[in-house]
């Protein structure tokens, strides 16, 4: 077949029968074009056909014939960017990219006349990352020329800092800087763009599958039809006899060790209950066989061949059920020793203590009582790149993985367990990550594929589908939470009780530890005289839940936050003063269900008061967004607090070496997924060392070549990975300064160190370093270096971060939202979000942080939700029917930051990566209540929840409640 592509005349192979183009395209070396959805919903595999934009993943590849394709690659000629291209650069339009390619097409062929319609023009690309607000003003730019009028009037959200607080030791404010100003110089408060940006926009910045290696076989999996069955017979016999079948595997043929997907520092954190392939099934979708084969049409067609005998097994679904007597019990051969609580009731943790007394007689004795029980719903990641990845046997017989992953240590290490292999034996590594939100801390398909590789001596790929992703991947816990408050008429707190219930799924993959975290800083963030948390998180016939960006926190944060809004409206107190008469102040002990202070948290820094001052006040100038006539109105709020790192311990290593042309080579191994920690350890390297960015080369996430990394999960990117890297520049810039004057001044290598060593005094300079206005050529510094220092590229320092104090950052996030009544639709008419973020080491990619988690937070509250049928199938099995928010649904969000310097964290920083999710819902929720006079109790609060409670409540439109 004859095409062009950017440009250029190609002939392909004719179209298999059914191949689309994206196919065609990625066959024919165009990687660019990426698979998101492969159902024409996410528009991540947009090309121009002859100019106009198509999703190329459900047109058929053979209407391409004769005609003019596009691909972001080829939007400008040469190495040039389309103006909407250079834009998104500028703009901090992206996070992780994978959206990026794809946006950028369909962005290419707007005019100023669309600009004021884009949200439905560009409707058909989603971005999960950034809350679409630098998306939209990239856009403006690179269409219009420019903000404002010129871009039919696209909103600028506000980025300030808090006024100056009286707070000892107070630092500079890190000012609020234009992604589209001038040039940064590259350090610590500057807003550094990524340095990868124009590759990741025309989609040549490779992700996990972004590559070619000869000879990849394709696996495919066969998955349970059936809630919980027992495997009774497989027959492989037709599926062998396809053409191009390589192999076939069921748990005949995998390791009996059992083990958990979810990874963490130390593996006995999660219950041991899964196999790779398992003769009980426990969820619809489970993977039963594995077939390997040449093509991924041979594979699909050998699945398809399986006959699979089962012995159907009692299911349940509702978490209440699965713990009563007589309910079907999921895992009856796991007991405390596979860390699971009680298998006999499935369940697999259980939280039940306080602390003040009786918690019951405190609550009768209270003046005021308010409480209720929230559903949260399971919520999908959504992230862009599916799960995935590649195997193949090195030159030297070593087991590499190529994998889509968040935890590439923790991932070979498991692989080394699971596959009695020497872990120097497996090496695991990531290219850029197309978004995790905390479910690619998971192993869901580099067991398989590593298997495999072993079983075929060839290379391997595994990559989800996104049905996959709904079917045989994790979600976010649905939770039952219960919350009865008890205070005085002042609305001081005297008795809180806690009830909660999670639903883990078939496998406990973070049911521990997502039901631990719910439980902490949601409750310890108040002073309550008296306590009671009961918590479990129970096996239930259900798709599997797994880490989720908040990782727990924003579940059990909706039920205490409503409750909170319910206390201040029975006592007529503003919601924001009752945080500020009710919520911890700095050196207050923070406990759970017990008196003590939890011993691995300090008080870094504090910076709720500024976060509720700065909400309050962005709430009450309002933006000037009317309600549509004859809707209801109302305010809400709601706080959230949070760790800086995970509990039990978080560890990086990482060095600087001092190459001998001058350039520093910064390794860690923590993975960029959308992050941001790239830019910024480069920031934190450029401001310790006082040199230029491109004297920098970073690696990171690959156990070859780095040190360990606990992973990019829990924010730790910077609070503890880099904290790690400051410490190893540090080390290395002191040690430059040592050795240059000691060969200025005539001392050897070994006593160079003799007196203090002002390393400031020290200048690193493109040719050496420069003492007193000498230059000391690299070659003599490294000369002088001891033995011990040096390695094969240079001159090395290395530092070994472990990790075990914990600091705490604050959210507030407030909204203004209006809702038709007679419809139950609800339009979030102003989104504030104040936090604190410490020191903001990049305000610009800290602000697309927050308004990332802001948006996720909106689609959690309002329109995300996996369905099932009540039977264990999820009837939401693409993005059409999983309403992930599109352009119009997101407004740009407010972002205020306290200005607070951290104790722990590099140049003061806080972790700000997972905290902007928390608040969102419960805000939201309790505006609703408000304009309403009705409170849903269910999350997401869709139209038809919030219709049914108006409904009952009588709601009429037209009234206006603040939160103020």
């Amino acid at each position: 077949m004859r095409l062009t592509i950017n440009d250029s005349a190609v002939e392909t192979p004719a179209p298999a029968p059914g191949q689309c183009l994206r196919t065609l395209l990625r066959e024919s070396g165009h990687l660019e074009v990426k698979k998101g959805c492969d159902a024409g919903d996410c528009g991540a595999c947009s090309v121009l056909l002859d100019g106009e934009a198509v999703h190329s993943c459900i047109v058929p590849a053979g209407r391409a014939e004769g005609r003019s394709v596009t691909t972001a690659a080829g939007l400008a000629p040469g190495d040039e960017l389309h103006p909407v291209q250079e834009a998104l650069v500028e703009s901090f339009g992206f996070q992780c990219g994978f959206c990026t390619p794809g946006m950028s097409v369909t962005a290419s062929t707007l005019g100023p006349e669309d600009l004021g319609d884009l949200d439905r023009r560009m409707k058909g690309n989603l971005c999960r990352c950034t809350g679409y607000r630098p998306i939209r003003e990239a856009i403006c730019a690179g269409v219009g020329g420019g903000a404002g009028d010129g871009c039919g009037g696209c909103p600028t959200a506000a980025l300030a800092s808090a006024p100056a607080a009286p707070v000892e030791a107070e630092p500079e404010p890190v000012e609020a800087v234009d992604p589209a100003g001038a040039p940064m110089s590259g350090g610590v408060g500057d807003s550094v763009r990524p340095p990868r940006g124009r590759e990741i926009v025309q989609g040549l910045e490779p992700f996990t599958f972004d590559t070619v290696v000869p000879g990849t076989l394709t696996l495919r999996v066969v998955g349970s039809p059936h809630a919980h069955a027992r495997v009774v017979a497989i027959d492989t016999t037709a599926a062998r006899a396809v053409p191009g079948v390589v192999v076939i595997l069921t748990h005949e043929d995998v390791p009996r060790r059992r083990y958990s997907t979810a990874r963490h520092q130390f593996r006995d954190d999660d219950p041991d209950d899964t196999r790779m392939l398992d003769d009980v099934v426990r969820h619809i979708g489970q993977r039963v066989v594995a077939v390997v084969a040449e093509t991924a049409a041979a594979a699909a067609a050998a699945c398809a061949l399986v006959r699979i005998d089962y012995e159907v097994l009692p299911a349940v679904f509702e978490p209440e059920a699965a713990r009563s007597p007589g309910a079907p019990v999921l895992h009856p051969e796991l007991d405390e020793s596979d860390r699971v609580h009680e298998s006999g009731r499935n369940v697999v943790a259980a939280l039940h203590g306080g602390y003040g007394g009786d918690v019951d007689a405190a609550l009768a004795a209270s003046a005021v009582t308010v409480g209720g029980t929230w559903q949260t719903s399971r919520v999908s990641h959504a992230q862009l790149e599916t799960h995935g990845s590649i195997g193949w046997l090195d030159d030297d017989g070593r087991l590499v993985i190529r994998s889509s992953t968040q935890v590439p240590f923790l991932v070979r290490d498991e692989l080394a367990l699971l596959l009695d292999l020497p872990r120097e034996r497996v090496r695991v590594f990531a290219a850029r990550v197309g978004g995790g939100f905390g479910g690619k801390q998971e192993i869901f398909t580099e067991d398989l594929v590593a298997l495999a590789v072993l079983r075929t001596s060839r290379p391997v790929a595994y990559e989800f589908s996104r049905n996959d992703e709904f079917v045989r991947s994790s979600f976010r816990h649905p939770m039952r939470v219960s919350v009865t408050l008890g205070a005085g008429t002042d609305g001081v707190l005297t008795a809180m009780k806690i009830d909660v219930l999670s639903d883990t799924g078939a496998y406990g993959n973070h049911a521990i530890g997502v039901m631990f975290h719910g439980c902490s800083e949601s409750i310890g963030v108040y002073r309550s005289p008296v306590t009671r948390v009961d918590a479990e998180a129970v096996y239930t016939n259900n798709v599997p839940s797994g880490a989720f960006r908040g990782y727990g926190l924003g579940q059990v944060i909706l039920g205490v936050e409503s409750a909170m809004d319910l206390l201040a409206q029975e006592l007529g107190i503003d919601p924001f003063d009752l945080r500020r008469l009710n919520a911890v102040r700095r050196g207050d002990p923070i406990h759970v269900t017990h008196p003590d202070h939890e011993e691995d948290i300090v008080w870094g820094s504090y910076g709720l008061d500024q976060c509720l001052d700065l909400a309050q006040a962005a709430l009450r100038r309002g933006n000037g967004v009317e309600a549509p006539a004859g809707w209801a109105v109302g305010e809400g709020m709601a706080l959230s607090m949070l760790s800086t790192m995970a509990p039990r311990g978080h560890f990086s290593d990482a060095s600087a070496t001092l190459r001998p042309d001058g350039v520093v080579v910064l390794d860690v191994g923590s993975a960029e997924f959308g992050n941001g920690t790239s830019t910024v350890h480069r920031q934190i390297a450029t401001t310790v060392l006082g040199i230029g960015g491109d004297r920098l080369v970073l690696r990171r996430s690959d156990t070859d070549l780095v040190g360990h990394d606990t992973g990019a999960f829990a924010s730790s990117g910077i609070t503890v990975a880099g904290r790690a890297l400051h410490a190893a520049c540090t080390k290395l810039r002191t040690l430059v300064a040592g050795l240059a004057r000691g060969v200025v001044g005539g001392g050897e290598g070994d006593d160079v160190f003799a007196g203090d060593v002002a390393a400031d005094d020290v200048e690193l300079g493109p040719g050496g370093a420069i003492v007193d206005g000498r230059t000391v050529p690299w070659a003599d510094v490294l000369a002088a270096a001891a033995p011990e220092d040096l390695v094969t590229d240079g001159l090395r320092a290395s530092v070994e971060e472990r990790a075990y104090v914990r600091s705490l950052a604050f959210n507030v996030h407030a909204v203004r939202v209006a809702v038709d009544v007679e419809t139950g639709s609800v339009r979030v008419l102003q989104s504030v979000q104040a936090a604190d973020a410490g020191v903001v080491l990049n305000p610009a990619q800290c602000r697309g942080q927050v308004e990332g988690g802001a948006a996720q937070g909106l689609g959690s509250a309002l329109l995300e939700e996996v369905m099932t049928d009540g039977a264990g199938t999820v009837t939401s099995s693409v993005f059409r029917f999983y309403r992930v928010p599109q352009f119009a649904d997101v407004p740009t969000t407010e972002v205020y930051f306290a200005r607070t310097s951290d104790e722990l964290g590099p140049f003061g920083a806080k972790s700000m990566s997972e905290s902007p999710y928390n608040p969102v819902a419960p805000a939201v929720g309790n505006a609703i209540a408000r304009a309403t006079g009705a409170r849903v109790f269910t999350q997401p609060f869709s139209r038809d929840r919030v219709w049914r409670a108006a409904a009952e409540a009588g709601a009429t439109g037209g009234a206006t409640a603040t939160a103020s």
